[in-house]
């Protein structure tokens, strides 16, 4: 098998150096908008670099993980399903909500592979979680929480082309809420905070959020997310229900301390950021995505898994924007859209 890898900065990087240890992944195919970084990758790695991206597809690869700038995911994501290559692609699969549907549709219109990165799906504690709520342990779920928090902001320059807190951050959150429970949200209530670094202000973006999801059983759930927590970088999902509730992402690197006089001690190697607390779950991902190229598993998390996150975030937007609640019914691509078929 031979695997080209688009983007080799930070994740394409991590990817790159992940999949190199898979025996079943073969050789990669690197390439980057800067190509002698490319080239300096695939030395470390023992790869090999592509002057262009063009290469990448007429050198004769298998498939395709796409790693780079956001701006050039749908394109790419077009353009192996169209060369009929089994593609992955870090979130998100466009800038916006249009691009994301025009996407998944050409997917579906093409019977391409599409499997889109959401790496928490593989992260222990997120599926122990599923499997208990899954399994009734908890009875009748009526509380959800969830949390992400990031130690430090972004570079300024990232923000502009982020998406903004709810999609660029917290569709991660809604990717579990549904993931883990089983349920849609209905409609959501959302509000920001843009009271910090004056570089949120201007680019029309919040350094803190919250947002109350409403899901068709009538459970509530409350997706908080920062850039400014200085404590560490924080990522919890806790669930109530009627006979007992659990959570995920809390261990002894949890930077939350305790005022309890016998309360536990605050954790003495916090977690630093999402490569870090998540590195086992990426790789897990992307063998996954080798177990799918392969014909030996089924896609974890396709187009339309996707989308359906990325709506609860748009729907959080536009609460935000409007001061109003939203109905997931507002958003476009819902039920009523073009079927999508499986694997798409």
């Amino acid at each position: 098998m031979r695997i080209g890898i688009v983007g080799t900065g930070r994740i394409g990087s991590f990817h790159a150096a992940a999949l190199s240890r898979q025996p079943q992944a073969g050789s990669l195919v690197l390439a980057d908008a800067d190509p002698a970084r490319a080239a300096r990758l695939a030395d470390r790695l023992g790869a090999t670099a592509a002057p262009t991206v063009d290469q990448v597809f007429t050198w004769g690869v298998d498939a395709v993980v796409v790693a780079c700038s956001t701006s050039g995911h749908a394109e790419l994501v077009v353009r192996a399903v169209r060369a009929g290559l089994p593609v992955f692609c870090e979130k998100p699969v466009a800038p916006d909500l249009a691009g994301t549907l025009t996407v998944v549709r050409e997917v579906a219109a093409l019977g391409g592979v599409l499997q889109v990165g959401f790496m928490r799906r593989f992260d222990a504690g997120y599926r122990t979680a599923r499997e208990l709520v899954r399994s009734g342990m908890l009875g009748r779920l009526h509380t959800v929480r969830t949390m992400t928090a990031d130690p430090a902001p972004p570079p300024p320059g990232y923000l502009p082309t982020s998406g903004g807190l709810f999609r660029d951050c917290l569709v991660h959150d809604f990717d579990m809420v549904r993931w883990v429970t089983g349920q849609e949200a209905v409609r959501v209530y959302a509000a920001g905070s843009d009271a910090g670094p004056a570089m949120f202000r201007e680019a029309g973006d919040v350094d803190t959020a919250a947002a109350v999801l409403t899901l068709a059983d009538g459970a509530l759930v409350t997706c908080t997310g920062t850039r400014c927590n200085g404590a560490g970088y924080d990522v919890r999902m806790e669930l109530a229900g009627e006979l007992d509730q659990i959570s995920a992402g809390l261990d002894d690197r949890t930077p939350i301390a305790s005022t309890e006089p016998h309360g536990p001690p605050p954790a003495s190697k916090p977690w630093t950021g999402f490569l870090e607390r998540f590195g086992p779950a990426y790789e897990a991902e992307l063998a996954a995505f080798v177990q799918l190229v392969r014909g030996e598993g089924e896609n974890p998390c396709d187009g339309r898994e996707a989308l359906a996150a990325l709506r609860i975030a748009e729907a959080c937007e536009i609460s935000r924007r409007e001061r109003r609640e939203v109905a997931l019914d507002e958003v476009p691509g819902g039920p009523t859209a073009p079927a999508v078929p499986a694997g798409a």
